[in-house]
């Protein structure tokens, strides 16, 4: 609600503690939904057949973010501050699976995990990467990889946030060209010596289990179960982001730590096993930046219904009403196109170019509407508090991880034309 200006009746010139007319500043409400049918979020009706159960997930993520991370996550975020209570939330309502089956644990099914995913990031992207991290790398990567013994130890607990979970990949130097990782595994008696170094590792320096990919003498990627109290595991978080505030990323130094053989992933052997996980995860980071839009072109349109300037609210104009209708064709467009890609998953079709298309677009297109949503807000666009600064600022980080624009866009240029650019 606007908070109404004070007439220069009521703030007599001169008199101490008054001021003159408009200089209260208004107060915007932009946490809400604008609306249903074509005001709202959902306008072509794309999540109007979703089913029950798939609902249920969705719902419980919504109730979550309006409720416990919206009217906090701000401060957590500008003071660079691991919510650690909303982590643990994500894991009581279980909504830190991203789909990986547990046993003991409800079906999970891909849309759902879209959904989930979605709903976490229009609330805050520190906590949509918490899940893609812990459920969609961590997770998986043991529940695809690990023995039975290794699930039996990490699955639940994970799935329930009752421990952490890091997926140690990146490295200082190997970034989009992971598949050319240094980290070494050299067998020792009763199990293997760790040397390297790895960077941008979420929950790598909060304690628990980092799930680190090394070149054994094999010449193959393999995977190890690294505890993070083991000795010569050093892990600084890194400071002075300006996108994901709300997580910690580590720098990893691994100095002949040493891992039981039993902690070694048996079904890693080589980086096609270390792809399938990464591939896994991809689609969820394309709904993850519908989330972020949906939040950008949500704000947009409560602030143009509320900001008053030349005596009518910001709505009653032409060209911002072209803007809003613009970011509106491109939500859907990304909304369309994340259904369509999980229904092509869940039937087992979805191909890895496919993949890459949808996560290409997606961050591209959510990067649009959330420059449109900060200029249309003005200078309060970039107050961390009105929303759309956060999520502009963490749609970039999530343009970059789990493959930069242009991996994605080789990986579709080969599906396109049959010849590879990589090299």
């Amino acid at each position: 609600m606007t908070t109404p200006l004070l007439t220069t009746e009521e703030t007599p010139a001169g008199l101490p503690g008054h001021f003159p007319a408009g200089t209260i500043a208004p107060e915007y409400r932009l946490t809400g939904e604008p609306g249903i049918g074509m005001s709202g979020t959902d306008p072509a009706g794309v999540f109007r057949d979703i089913d029950d159960a798939d609902h249920a997930y969705w719902s419980r993520a919504r109730s979550f973010v309006q409720n416990e991370v919206l009217p906090v996550i701000g401060g957590f975020w500008e003071r660079a501050e691991y919510p650690l209570q909303l982590f643990r939330r994500m894991g009581q309502l279980d909504l830190l699976r991203d789909g990986v089956h547990v046993d003991g644990f409800a079906p999970m099914s891909k849309m759902a995990a879209g959904l989930v995913s979605m709903e976490i990031c229009r609330g805050d992207g520190s906590l949509g990467t918490v899940i893609s991290v812990q459920g969609g790398l961590a997770l998986r990567s043991i529940a695809y990889c690990g023995s039975q013994a290794q699930k039996d130890r990490w699955l639940t607990s994970l799935a329930t946030g009752e421990e952490y979970g890091a997926f140690a990949l990146t490295e200082p130097t190997h970034g989009s060209d992971s598949v050319g990782l240094e980290t070494t595994a050299v067998r020792t008696y009763g199990g293997f010596l760790l040397n390297g170094e790895k960077k941008w590792i979420g929950n790598g320096s909060i304690g628990g289990v980092s799930v680190v990919w090394a070149r054994a003498e094999d010449g193959q990627v393999h995977g190890y179960l690294v505890p993070q109290d083991s000795p010569g595991y050093t892990a600084t978080t890194i400071e002075g982001k300006a996108s994901l505030r709300a997580i910690w990323q580590a720098h990893i130094r691994l100095s002949d730590v040493f891992v039981p053989a039993d902690n070694e992933l048996p079904n890693a052997i080589s980086f096609k096993d270390t792809a399938r996980v990464l591939q896994a995860t991809r689609l969820s980071v394309a709904w993850g930046a519908v989330g972020h839009a949906t939040a950008c072109y949500e704000t947009a349109v409560q602030y143009a219904a509320q900001r008053v300037q030349f005596g009518r609210p910001l709505a009653a104009s032409q060209i911002v009403q072209e803007r809003l209708a613009r970011m509106q064709s491109e939500l859907v467009t990304m909304q369309l196109m994340v259904m369509q890609m999980t229904r092509l998953d869940e039937a087992g079709e979805l191909t890895k170019a496919q993949a890459s298309l949808a996560k290409f677009t997606c961050t591209r297109t959510a990067r649009t509407i959330a420059a449109n949503a900060r200029d249309l807000l003005g200078g309060n666009g970039i107050l961390v508090a009105n929303r759309v600064a956060r999520h502009m600022a963490d749609i970039e980080a999530i343009h970059t991880y789990e493959g930069t624009e242009t991996i994605q866009a080789l990986i579709i240029g080969r599906s396109i034309t049959g010849i590879s650019a990589f090299n």
